[in-house]
């Protein structure tokens, strides 16, 4: 599974940069190199609002090989031309294609090992993603520059199809050591404990939370170089340190999650989040380059540990209050808010920016990161808080394990082994 992700998104990651730079050498404006990223994220998402329906019909490894089939597949398409038409709909493809390996990659991770040991799962998932984006992203560009385009998408696109036959070796054993079920079980209604409002009460906070810092992030890799102008080293050197401390934010955080519990790191990871985001604010204004520098880089590896480790923790957290059969669906709603979020964020920050600059515009990021906090703090108090009267339910408790006669989804997990 890990060996498939490394593959998926080595695809995935270095064309993120590589893809605009063939639209613009197709003679697209900046509207189009822009719009082949934009295109690309909006089919991601519209592909993640109808996995409900896929995973209620097919295995999750199957969805998975799909994904693979439509990223890498398309990739040796952009040989065809560069001319934007062409460009935006092979993007469009492989964006249908990459809403199905990160839903399905997921919920795959959560699947394949025991409860107790999904903190680091989810981070070691979490370094398979990460790690092509730190060294391929930079080193994409290079080659695209000192190669040609074509052995780019011909390397990406076989990395891509590789996942293929990856996923035909998995087992196709569930972690409780039965055989994977037909289709994954989506349920329409499991509330995670009466008189709290139900599953969905339970499963919004953490992705909320998670979309707005996403929101950050997606304006500062998309306008940090612009707003560090004037630095021609800051930039570079601070979007590299993010992506590095995000790998080491979700790897740390999953193994203090497997000793210590899930969703105690919520809160600080947020707070980090906010306050690195007000220091990008800080360093975008007039400040001598030396500053820029050195408070961008600091903001870059604080806000990288702390989205990190937001990241696994809330995963990891949705996955532990869904319960059984769950996996799928929590893993689509956590997609969709980071991939959204990011998307967002970097459309927000730019139509900011034009108003109050762009270190008011990250003000404004830091300061909606900030308020997402409140609403951190409160969901971890009502998450430690026990249950009252005789309507209440006991929870899993803070390692992800469920206690002898709980109920987990409104269905006793000794009994009802079948979901999911």
């Amino acid at each position: 599974m890990l060996a498939a992700t490394l593959g998926t998104f080595a695809n995935f990651a270095p064309l993120l940069s590589v893809v605009p730079l063939w639209s613009a050498e197709g003679g697209s404006g900046h509207g189009g190199v822009g719009a082949a990223t934009g295109v690309t994220m909006a089919t991601t998402v519209c592909a993640q609002l109808g996995m409900g329906w896929l995973l209620r019909r097919f295995e999750l490894r199957h969805l998975l090989a799909a994904g693979a089939l439509l990223l890498g597949v398309p990739t040796f398409a952009y040989l065809a031309s560069s001319e934007l038409g062409w460009v935006l709909a092979v993007s469009g493809v492989r964006g249908l294609g990459f809403g199905l390996v990160v839903v399905t990659g997921s919920a795959l991770i959560a699947e394949l090992v025991p409860v107790g040991q999904r903190g680091r799962a989810v981070g070691w998932y979490g370094v398979a993603v990460g790690v092509p984006q730190v060294t391929l992203l930079p080193l994409g560009v290079w080659c695209s520059g000192r190669f040609g385009f074509a052995p780019v998408f011909v390397v990406t696109g076989m990395l891509g199809v590789l996942a293929l036959p990856l996923v035909a070796a998995m087992s196709g054993r569930r972690s409780g050591g039965g055989r994977e079920p037909a289709r994954v079980r989506v349920p329409e209604a499991a509330p995670v404990g009466r008189g709290s409002g139900g599953r969905w009460r339970g499963l919004a906070v953490p992705p909320g939370v998670l979309a707005v810092a996403a929101c950050a992030l997606g304006g500062v890799t998309s306008f940090l170089p612009l707003a560090l102008g004037g630095s021609s080293v800051a930039a570079p050197v601070a979007l590299f340190a993010l992506s590095a401390a995000l790998v080491v934010g979700r790897w740390g955080a999953g193994v203090w999650n497997d000793r210590v519990g899930a969703g105690r790191l919520v809160v600080p990871a947020a707070v980090a989040c906010g306050l690195a985001t007000g220091g990008f604010a800080v360093v975008s204004g007039p400040v001598p380059d030396v500053v820029a520098v050195a408070g961008a880089v600091t903001a870059a590896v604080v806000y990288g540990l702390g989205f990190g480790a937001l990241q696994n923790d809330t995963l990891v957290v949705m996955f532990r209050r869904a319960g059984p059969g769950g996996n799928g669906m929590v893993s689509t709603v956590w997609n969709l808010a980071f991939d959204a979020g990011t998307g967002m964020g970097a459309v927000a920050v730019g139509l900011l920016s034009q108003g109050v600059g762009m270190d008011g515009a990250y003000a404004v990021a830091a300061a909606l990161m900030l308020v997402a906090v409140v609403f951190a703090v409160r969901d971890r108090v009502v998450d430690r808080a026990p249950a009252q009267g005789a309507g209440g339910l006991r929870g899993p408790d803070d390692t992800g394990a469920v206690r002898a006669g709980d109920s987990v989804g409104g269905q006793d997990p000794v009994r009802d082994r079948s979901a999911g």
